[in-house]
């Protein structure tokens, strides 16, 4: 009966997709909405965007065995991206009305630039729609008891969300998400109320939690925790400003307020809201404290999902799947639709400048279809690696190759397009070379990518002008003489 309320939900919104998807007339309509979107849809997309799987399973799981101490790059960072993509980002790029996000690489430094952060852009939405797919593989499996595999559910998951996210583009997104996100939040909120009343009282949840140090939140006063604290705070915080599901909501706004205050509103409702599913969790330690811990040393991923289904009525299991189904699917349509609009507009269009606006309609949705496919793929490969590890991995790549020249780009009217090449190369190696060295367990391999990735910024813009500066001096000097 469960399962059928939930294929029934999924058909919903697969409609729903579809009758938005009557909407889209243009490339614009596809990728960016045709900037139409209101203020109240561009806080639920920015919103949905972040609240996926991990934040309704790989956040809790962190969260019991370390703490908020655990947690600091999502939910924290993830906010705090969205936050500042809306204080410091969304005014200066909504004006430029760009399609995507590589565009601005393309016009501050040039074409080299633009191709190689359209490909940083694509390989990292790998590992992020690979944990949405993986936990719509996980919903299938645990609501069929087994009977649905974990690679079958996947493939169910794909082809539900393909089914309107192929056609509607960022209108059907943002429509589902909407719907979506009003059912994920009351779902999770009436569970959380009956959970307190099971565990006896949100009192005793909260004491629970603070006996076991589960508020901890800063590092041990050393330098290497500290720095490893450091960033993991800024992996997503700023390895996501440089991202094409950010920057397509900012851009799909409406007006500049709701480019500009829309995230913002969205960030602070994302930090506040996950803290739910973590009460959640603690809640199943007093009410299945057996089965609970047994789960946290096999696979705490589970932990949240058992005790509803064993210990919740009917309804509650409804209002839970529904808001779990609501998060992947409104993660997981932004995170197909983002790659495959960059690969269209900023590395297919290269090769075929003079094809027409329907033509590239066109293209953008095969794209879609054939990123889905290697994700798929992906997904069913990395089987075994946790939710929260395949995205918070998935934004290493943008953090030490093209944060840098996107914040510099912005704010520094020095910067070059060298530079900007510098900061790539050698933010990127850099970041290759401690992961791949004994390097990576005594400083972050993250951090030591984007402080390369400065210098490289740094070095690459002011030293021609110094040297140029020199050589003229110079002169100067031989002519006085």
């Amino acid at each position: 009966m469960l399962l059928t309320l939930v294929i029934v939900y999924l058909l919903v919104t697969i409609a729903i997709g579809l009758m938005a998807a009557k909407r889209v007339q243009n490339s614009a309509d596809f990728a960016i909405a045709g900037r139409h979107l209101p203020m109240a849809m561009i806080v639920t997309t920015t919103f949905a965007t972040w609240f996926g799987s991990e934040t309704v399973l790989g956040i809790p799981a962190k969260f019991v065995n370390g703490g908020l101490h655990g947690v600091v790059e999502d939910p924290f960072g993830a906010g705090f991206c969205l936050i500042f993509v809306g204080l410091f980002f969304a005014g200066k790029l909504y004006r430029m009305t760009l399609l995507t996000i590589s565009d601005y690489f393309r016009e501050r430094y040039g074409r080299t630039v633009e191709v190689v952060c359209s490909l940083i852009i694509m390989v990292s939405y790998l590992g992020w729609v690979s944990a949405q797919v993986t936990a719509l593989g996980l919903v299938f499996n645990l609501l069929s008891d087994g009977v649905v595999s974990l690679e079958l559910g996947m493939v169910i998951g794909v082809v539900s969300i393909l089914a309107y996210t192929l056609f509607g583009g960022m209108w059907s997104v943002a429509i589902t998400d909407f719907i979506q996100m009003i059912i994920l939040v009351v779902g999770l909120s009436i569970l959380a109320v009956f959970a307190a009343g099971q565990a006896g009282g949100a009192d005793k949840v909260i004491a629970l939690a603070i006996s076991q140090d589960m508020f901890k939140f800063w590092p041990e006063p050393n330098t290497k925790d500290v720095l490893f604290f450091f960033a993991s705070a800024i992996t997503i915080m700023l390895g996501s400003i440089p991202q094409q599901d950010v920057f397509q909501r900012v851009m799909s706004a409406n007006s500049i307020k709701a480019a500009t205050h829309g995230p913002v509103i969205g960030g602070i409702c994302y930090i506040l809201f996950a803290f739910v599913p973590m009460f959640l969790v603690v809640s199943a330690m007093i009410i299945m404290p057996e089965q609970a811990a047994a789960l946290m040393a096999d696979d705490p991923q589970k932990v949240l999902p058992t005790l509803v289904m064993t210990q919740m009525p009917f309804v509650m299991q409804v209002l839970f799947f529904g808001a779990l189904l609501s998060a992947i699917k409104s993660c997981a349509s932004a995170t197909l639709l983002a790659p495959s609009v960059t690969f269209t507009e900023n590395i297919w269009r290269q090769f075929h400048p003079h094809q027409s606006d329907q033509q590239e309609l066109k293209a953008m949705r095969v794209t879609v279809l054939v990123f889905s496919m290697l994700v798929l793929g992906y997904a069913i490969r990395m089987q075994g690696t946790s939710i929260y590890e395949m995205v918070s991995g998935a934004y290493q790549v943008p953090l030490v190759g093209a944060f840098v020249p996107l914040t510099f780009g912005l704010y520094w009217k020095r910067a070059t397009t060298q530079g900007a090449i510098f900061a790539l190369v050698l933010g990127l190696l850099t970041w290759g070379l401690f992961l791949a060295t004994p390097a990576g367990d005594e400083f972050p391999a993250q951090l030591a990518g984007v402080l390369a990735s400065l210098t490289g910024m740094l070095v690459g813009s002011l030293g021609p002008q110094a040297i140029r500066n020199a050589h003229g001096s110079h002169h100067k000097l031989v002519g006085a003489a």
